[in-house]
């Protein structure tokens, strides 16, 4: 048992009422295709499967570990990794669901877990401009909601990952104006449309009055023929 766990008790030092603590996230995979098969296994591809933080900060201070559940086919397919970098490199020829669990410091905080479908294969989403390999990032958010004293504590006093510029493979910035661009987009089709509807739909309720008055008319007009 850590030195923390033994100075804030088996219950975390008890929970923080009302308090949330969120942790920006990204994980996903890059993958390199080897240009051919490779003779010995069929494979075709190598790629690496991560998890990190979305902004510059060691993890590990809140992070006691993440298990990598592979497909059952790999030797060893749970790889655990105890500290930064949280990846696992490997080869292989098909795509698969990778079981990422993410335990923390304190054993009282429920391990959160991903199921990651590993891409290999270029789509429209994982496509980077100036990228031969393949990226596929997903920005994501770990929310602790009324931690225990030990685990806020852990939360709340990280350290830098890297002393370098920090960036991820996919400009997460510009992804979410390119998103809220199509939203905005969205928005104004689909207000156009309802226009339209609405426009369209007391068209056809002046058109519907305009044949019920025609109606009374002609009735008006067959019942003065008959009484005549």
């Amino acid at each position: 048992m850590s030195n923390m766990a033994v100075e804030f008790g088996p219950d975390g030092g008890g929970r923080m009422k009302g308090v949330t603590v969120v942790k920006p996230i990204v994980y996903g995979n890059i993958a390199k295709h080897f240009g051919k098969k490779r003779e010995e296994d069929g494979h075709t591809h190598q790629w690496t499967v991560i998890v990190k933080p979305y902004n510059n900060e060691d993890m590990s201070s809140f992070v006691k570990k993440v298990i990598f559940k592979l497909h059952e086919s790999y030797t060893n397919p749970n790889r655990v990794v105890t500290k930064p970098p949280y990846e696992v490199t490997e080869t292989g020829w098909g795509e698969f669901e990778v079981v990422i669990k993410i335990h923390f410091q304190d054993p009282n905080e429920r391990p959160v877990t991903i199921y990651y479908p590993l891409k290999l294969f270029h789509t429209e989403s994982t496509a980077v401009l100036g990228k031969k390999h393949l990226v596929n990032e997903v920005y994501d958010e770990l929310v602790f909601h009324e931690p225990s004293a030990m685990m806020h504590q852990c939360l709340t006093n990280t350290k830098h990952l890297s002393l370098a510029v920090y960036k991820h493979e996919i400009d997460f910035e510009e992804k979410k104006k390119a998103t809220l661009v199509k939203i905005n987009t969205a928005k104004t089709k689909v207000r156009s449309e309802i226009t339209d509807l609405s426009n369209r739909l007391k068209e056809s309720r002046e058109m519907i009055q305009k044949m019920q008055q025609e109606v009374r008319v002609l009735e008006s007009t067959s019942n003065q023929s008959a009484g005549s």
